[in-house]
């Protein structure tokens, strides 16, 4: 009787749970999944049978989560830390580690030889990306964990939010010091002025003078720099890490990606390249007090040829460079004529040839002159200091419908021009723009999209400190940015960046998806200006018509009112 009951006992619980494994596997689709593919499976009869039904049932898997994000300290091109971010992703009930992003410094390798000035600096990059890393590692998990990699979007949204909490808690943290330091000033004495300076003694009667020197023109003030939040990186670098591992995810390039998150479509029908803007020589030198005129040499391939091409021709005229360089040459004697006979101030000037400074309304004659002797010139960068808007005025006017007049350190960072939705301070042709500090993917592609909206050309940049990541040819390609700023074909940082351009356009090519690369093209400043004005005496009139209208309306409403 015992054993009977115990039988009976064990049938029910068997039938029990048959009948809950009925229910989960009907609640999840399971046998109506598994005959449809059954059935495909014996009409294709795929000769790896196994190898078939695993990639149907990973179709039908849940799209990977993130897992989990780890930052980890790394040295860059230049020998400098930096971040790299990597992402692991819940793949089929699997953890995995997906892919891996680094991202450079935003402070960038310095000219000067002052020992205890490198020191500075080098501290300051390492507290800034202790502090990154410190935010990736103890934040970034919770804030992504179980977030879809093709979110981008969202993602770029949470890590924008998470940056403005940080801002926030850094002002109130400076706030909350400056109070606690108020109380210790209070009852300090002011310093006193110093006493004025005694009046020149008068010019006596038949006393001659010195010639009257017209005075020069105000200088404008540097600008101060733009402030920089310590782990700001965090943030470009998950970026950039999440994207990554959709394109990995996905089995989709990068470029790709980023191009249909850029055009709002699955797959972007064609793709262009940018044109290269290859370093041949860096010519600037650092010295207190001066500004240079030159600092790079740059050469853009012609845009008929392809990327390998134009590469492959620009490293024959390197060697010629270079050939020329190394033969002995005699110096030429020093004359006294490098001050062009006049004593001064070099203060806020340019150093044109050794010891020839000219001013910044000098400069742009310079320049005229220049473009007028070699027309072969297509591109300014920076001709001038950010802070001289009105020669940048005057440059773009004069040059702009023949050569390109570029803002690179002139330009503000990408977060502060998407803050201002202005691209136009300075006047330009267009800005380099990179990816460092806070900038996130999404950003990239609301300030490209930004510039295209007012007429102007983007140029993607690296910074100084460069990784051997080669994100930034994709980035290029996505974008569909005008130039490409690598700088000279030498480093393994930056070949590896050339070389994924090479393999770009091979993938272009062979999908048929490649558009030939338009020729170069310039911005007429007169007429644009001229269109501008017309604009405005337009909308005038319209304002004007508007209120005569009104005027009327409210007199018969007078009228009206009377009778």
């Amino acid at each position: 009787m015992g054993d009977g009951g115990s039988g009976r006992n064990n049938a029910h619980e068997l039938y029990k749970l048959k009948q809950r494994a009925v229910e989960y596997y009907r609640t999840n689709n399971v046998p109506q999944q598994l005959e449809d593919l059954l059935n495909s499976t014996f009409y294709l009869q795929p000769p790896d049978v196994y190898g078939h039904l695993a990639n149907c049932f990973s179709k039908l898997a849940k799209p990977p989560t993130i897992y989990k994000v780890i930052g980890r300290i790394v040295l860059d091109g230049m020998g400098h830390q930096t971040l790299r971010v990597e992402i692991f992703c819940t793949v089929q009930n699997q953890v995995k580690s997906i892919t891996s992003a680094v991202i450079s410094s935003h402070l960038g390798v310095l000219e000067t030889v002052m020992p205890e000035v490198v020191d500075q600096v080098e501290l300051e990059r390492n507290e800034a990306i202790s502090v990154a890393v410190q935010w990736v590692n103890e934040s970034m998990t919770e804030l992504l964990e179980g977030l879809e990699p093709t979110q981008q979007e969202m993602a770029d949204q949470l890590l924008a939010n998470f940056f403005a909490n940080k801002v926030q808690e850094d002002k109130e943290s400076k706030e909350l010091e400056l109070s606690l330091e108020q109380p210790l000033f209070e009852g300090s004495v002011a310093p006193q002025s110093s006493p004025p300076s005694p009046p020149l003694p008068p010019k006596k009667k038949g006393q001659r003078g010195r010639k009257e020197v017209t005075p020069e023109k105000p200088i404008p003030p540097a600008e101060p720099p733009e402030p920089i939040l310590h782990g700001s990186m965090a943030i470009g670098a998950v970026s950039l890490a999440v994207a990554k591992t959709c394109a990995t995810l996905t089995n989709t390039p990068l470029y790709s990606k980023i191009a249909s998150l850029k055009y709002k479509q699955e797959s972007p029908r064609t793709l262009s390249l940018p044109l290269l803007m290859v370093t041949m020589l860096s010519c600037g030198k650092s010295s207190s007090g001066k500004l240079n005129l030159m600092k790079e040499v740059i050469c853009i391939p012609h845009p008929g040829l392809t990327v390998q091409q134009g590469v492959t021709m620009l490293l024959e005229i390197q060697k010629q460079i270079i050939k020329i360089i190394d033969k002995p040459h005699t110096p030429k004697p020093e004359t006294k004529k490098g001050h062009n006979g006049k004593k001064g101030s070099t203060r806020g000037k340019y150093e044109v040839t050794t010891g020839v400074f000219k001013n910044p309304s000098e400069m742009v004659d310079i320049y005229v002159d220049l473009i007028n002797k070699f027309p072969s010139i297509t591109a300014l960068i920076d001709p001038v200091r950010k802070e001289d808007i009105e020669q940048w005025g005057s440059i773009c006017n004069a040059l702009g419908s023949r050569c390109n007049i570029i803002a690179g350190t002139a330009s503000k960072s990408v977060p502060k021009l998407l803050e201002e939705q202005n691209v136009n301070i300075p006047k330009s042709s267009g800005l380099i723009i990179k990816h460092t500090n806070q900038t996130t993917i999404s950003n990239l592609i609301e300030v490209t999209n930004l510039i295209e909206s007012q007429k102007r050309i983007a140029i993607l940049g690296s910074t100084e400190g460069e990784s051997s990541d080669d994100s930034l040819a994709d980035l290029a390609v996505g974008l569909g940015v005008r130039f490409l700023k690598l700088g000279g074909l030498s480093r393994g940082e930056r070949m590896t960046k050339y070389n994924r351009l090479f393999t770009i356009e091979e993938e272009l090519v062979q999908s048929g998806t490649l558009t030939p690369t338009a020729g170069q093209t310039f911005i007429d400043f007169s007429e644009e200006d001229q269109k501008a004005a017309e604009a405005f005496v337009t909308s005038l009139s319209s304002v004007s018509t508007g209120r005569a209208e009104s005027d009327v309306t409210r007199f018969s409403i007078k009228s009206e009112a009377i009778k």
